[in-house]
């Protein structure tokens, strides 16, 4: 088994999310406790966790805490990549960041990612089944002649995000349904993420990131944007990069297994990336953990 780990970005998260964790595992407890002493706040309250103003920061600590729990029985993998947000995940775990400058930073792009999305209002929408790249080019330029829309997110072969202005998304949206497009799926968000309507987090997060130090990583932790390991020489611009341009998860599975990874486990809330990497990868064996059931449910596959 050639372990390669996932780290989730928003949108699985659930209400008291880690508790039987906290509960049951030192290890995870251990980060929760550091998570919240650099943030100044109790990240295993669940008034906390649950508070969409410590959202990132409570997921970045969940599949930290996981990932925690997971290097004192298996090896470490050969690589990772996080969806978006899952980046500093990754970039935590495989010790390119502290735990507590990475806590902090994330804590600050939320604030950031809040502040843009109140001064230029925008949305997401996920398109599942989207095969026809040539309609969606037009969908996207009938949607640029209402405002900004762009695609934010290349999941798998099929699934895009679209994202951009209301009211760019909603004369996109509007066009591809008229023209047959069946699925279309608002997303739960409070920015367009990854689009360009994130420019001016992305340039309070460039000064942000000049006074954050990293280090070599212990495993290579595949760019969404760049679809390359990152290094302490390209972090600073990657994660600024990454607000305002599209991931491309799809890529950076392909990665993994061109890496030799053969079990793919997602840590964090959710299973969204373990669906993606089904998708992508069907002869790898794909497995997710966000909570104590399902980390007893990789132990037990793990053992056999």
């Amino acid at each position: 088994m050639q372990l390669g780990y996932l780290f989730s970005g928003q949108g699985g998260q659930f209400p008291d999310m880690g508790q039987d964790l906290y509960r049951q595992e030192p290890r995870y407890r251990q980060v929760i406790s550091a998570a919240s002493s650099a943030l100044s706040v109790d990240l295993a309250d669940p008034q906390i966790s649950n508070d969409p103003r410590y959202l990132q920061a409570s997921i970045v600590a969940m599949s930290t805490g996981i990932f925690n729990i997971l290097t004192a029985e298996l090896p470490l993998p050969l690589a990772a990549s996080g969806l978006s947000l899952g980046e500093y995940s990754g970039l935590i775990a495989s010790q390119m960041l502290s735990l507590e400058a990475g806590i902090r930073l994330v804590d600050d792009r939320s604030r950031y990612m809040t502040l843009a999305g109140t001064q230029q209002p925008g949305k997401l929408v996920a398109l599942p089944k989207m095969t026809d790249m040539a309609l969606l080019d037009q969908a996207l330029k009938v949607g640029q002649q209402q405002g900004i829309v762009t695609v934010a997110n290349y999941n798998t072969r099929k699934q895009v995000v679209i994202g951009g202005t209301i009211a760019g998304v909603d004369a996109a949206s509007a066009f591809l349904k008229d023209n047959g497009t069946k699925r279309i799926i608002p997303l739960d968000v409070n920015a367009a993420s990854h689009t360009p309507l994130m420019a001016p987090a992305s340039e309070l997060l460039k000064k942000r990131l000049a006074s954050v130090v990293s280090r070599s990583a212990a495993f290579p932790v595949i760019s969404n944007t760049t679809k390359m390991p990152f290094t302490p020489e390209t972090l600073p611009q990657t994660l600024c990069q990454q607000l305002v341009q599209p991931t491309y998860f799809r890529d950076c599975l392909q990665q993994l297994a061109a890496l030799g990874v053969t079990t793919t486990i997602e840590l964090g809330p959710g299973h969204a990336l373990t669906g993606f990497a089904k998708k992508t990868l069907p002869d790898v064996t794909a497995w997710h953990i966000d909570s104590l059931e399902t980390l007893n449910e990789v132990r037990q596959k793990v053992g056999k």
